[in-house]
């Protein structure tokens, strides 16, 4: 076998959706099959969706999954399938990839490095693998590892490719966060010129509770090339052709004995599984436009090495930025809605940024016929406000509903006159109009079966400049995780992709909870941007007050920002789940204990 023809698709699974699940696994079979290809790699964990947590223990969810990967093995002939599952039969539980073809499985390879750091915690749910694995394609070996195994430089990597691996495929589910796809691009870019060897990622995309994953598939040649990407945050199938004698061929002209000594580092053992021949469509099934793109990407770029790829029809530019962050929370939406099987979301319309931006995000994900959007203006709220409210729903072409919470205010002031004693006041009374829009909110949500989706921001979620029971009470936090500053970027970035759905007076106004006469958030925060960099530095980076002040913060400010963090751990844990786009969001990434004393 001179060549071989790969497909990657990235799909988007669903925890515990087996027929659904194996229907997008089988469905992108044919598409591999018909396209010549003569293995399709899916995403890790593609059949029992990712991550399945505490389900890894439940007998009859192995069972079903099980259940299903026999069935998909009847589907799998004339191709090699690469697919990620649970693999009970042993005892233990791993974290698998099962190679099947011809009606049968192969080959079983394990995954060996478990992440358990941040959002990962597969310590508590599977036993680590022992033996690298392989299988023989027509006399050429490929190598399958599983998402962290390809992180680490040494192993299983090294043992693949000393026991002859002439291509190397990941099966993935790599979370999204800002900056992440950039930094799986260069590791890969490494691993495949230290190596000298082909190295294909598959990643799997869609939403799944807090985590979003990007898709973003990748292919790099042996030189470290990128020759093909997935898109961005869609479901894709990457087809390309290795050339396997080009990959011998680089190897032989190696000046650097890049893999000289590599036999003796890493001698084994390792796992070869004999799959057959599996010719596929191969060169003569393909049309004239394929022939061509081929025959250009073989002579283009002349005086450069030659490459190992003879067929890159898919590399689509990746997002990035703002529109990059603002995709990440559309899909998060839109899958948490669609997945859970709610129709409609109901949203608390406050004429402020962070609910224009909820509404513009929800709108996208979903379609203007499933937001509903609620005003609920008291005698703080502003003018200009109310009149933004309406007009950001007409804008966006949503539902739009008005309820005055005056008269129920009142009255909850009345009842509670004789309780209070003549004290004066304070954020008690603010905080009764959050809770009364947060029950009306609950009370349309049980009436028509609307989830919930709160809105507010990271900045706020820090240090707790929030309601518990009132502006926190929902089903779905979409920007749990984005900082105000980003806020105002994605709410930019979004008023320039042609008509401008929020109104400048919603992104220009000061910000204000309307709770009290003439409040600002200034009166209780410092600057967003002070706010947000302190808060960066001690939850993301876990900085030391030290470090922070060093850097040229006020000390006051500092010490009593970090102080807020952490007090108010016990608001986070009431808090809906919201989607993860920064290196550390607030639930499965950082855990603190609320029982604390510790810079008290």
């Amino acid at each position: 076998m001179k060549r071989i023809r790969l497909a990657l698709a990235q799909i988007n699974s669903t925890v515990g959706d087996f027929q659904g699940n194996a229907g997008k696994i089988t469905a992108c079979m044919e598409s591999a099959r018909a396209q010549g290809a003569q293995v399709v790699a899916f995403p890790e964990l593609a059949l029992t969706g990712y991550p399945p947590e505490d389900l890894t223990f439940n007998p009859d969810f192995l069972a079903a999954n099980a259940a299903s990967l026999d069935e998909l093995c009847q589907h799998a002939r004339d191709i090699v399938a690469i697919v990620g599952f649970l693999d009970g039969s042993g005892g233990d539980i791993h974290n698998a990839a099962a190679i099947i073809t011809g009606g049968r499985v192969a080959g079983i390879c394990h995954k060996m490095r478990l992440p358990n750091y941040g959002v990962f915690d597969e310590f508590r749910y599977f036993s680590a693998g022992s033996r690298p694995a392989l299988f023989d394609l027509g006399g050429k070996l490929v190598a399958v590892n599983i998402c962290e195994d390809i992180w680490y430089p040494d192993e299983p990597l090294g043992s693949q490719v000393a026991a002859g691996a002439s291509l190397v495929i990941n099966i993935s589910a790599s979370p999204y966060r800002i900056g992440r796809t950039r930094t799986r691009e260069e590791m890969l870019e490494t691993r495949s010129r230290d190596y000298l060897t082909p190295v294909a990622l598959v990643n799997m995309v869609g939403g799944q509770d807090e985590l979003v994953f990007d898709g973003n598939s990748l292919v790099f040649d042996e030189h470290g090339r990128l020759i093909a990407r997935g898109a961005s945050f869609e479901e894709d199938l990457v087809v390309v052709d290795i050339d396997l004698e080009e990959v011998n061929s680089s190897r032989h002209r190696d000046t650097m004995g890049r893999l000289s000594d590599l036999k003796q580092r890493h001698p084994g053992p390792v796992d070869i599984f004999a799959v057959g021949h599996i010719s596929g469509r191969g060169l003569e099934g393909v049309t004239e436009e394929w022939r061509e793109m081929e025959s250009g990407a073989a002579t283009a770029g002349g005086g450069q090495e030659n490459t190992s790829v003879h067929l890159a029809l898919h590399l689509p530019e990746p997002l990035s930025g703002p529109e990059e962050i603002y995709r990440a929370l559309q899909v998060g939406v839109r899958d948490y809605v669609s997945k859970n099987r709610f129709e409609r979301v109901l949203i608390g319309l406050s004429g402020g940024i962070d609910s224009a931006l909820v509404a513009a995000v929800a709108t996208d994900a979903l379609g203007k016929e499933n937001v509903v959007a609620v005003s609920m203006p008291s005698r703080y709220t502003s003018e200009g406000t109310r009149i933004d409210a309406e007009d950001l729903a007409k804008r966006l072409g949503i539902e739009f509903r008005l309820i005055a919470i005056e008269p129920i205010f009142t009255k909850f002031l009345e009842i509670l006159k004789p309780e209070f004693g003549g004290r004066g006041p304070d954020t008690t009374e603010e905080n009764l109009q959050a809770r009364i829009r947060g029950n009306l909110l609950m009370a349309l949500s049980n009436k028509f079966g609307w989830l919930v989706l709160t809105t507010g921001n990271k900045s706020e979620t820090s240090v707790g400049y929030a309601t518990l029971y009132g502006d926190m009470a929902g089903g779905f936090a979409v920007i749990k995780d984005v900082p105000k500053t980003v806020v105002y970027e994605l709410c930019r970035w979004r008023n320039s992709q042609g008509e401008e759905v929020i109104p400048a007076s919603i992104v220009e106004r000061e910000p204000s909870a309307e709770l009290a006469p003439d409040q600002k958030d200034s009166d209780s925060l410092p600057p967003y941007e002070v706010l947000d960099r302190i808060i960066e530095d001690y939850v993301e980076h876990d900085k030391s007050l030290e470090e922070i002040i060093g850097a040229g913060l006020d000390e006051a400010t500092v010490k009593r920002i970090t102080r807020l963090i952490d007090r108010n751990e016990y608001k986070r844990r009431q808090a809906p789940p919201g989607i993860k786009i920064t290196s550390r969001a607030f639930g499965k990434d950082r855990r603190f204990p609320i029982t604390n004393r510790f810079g008290a």
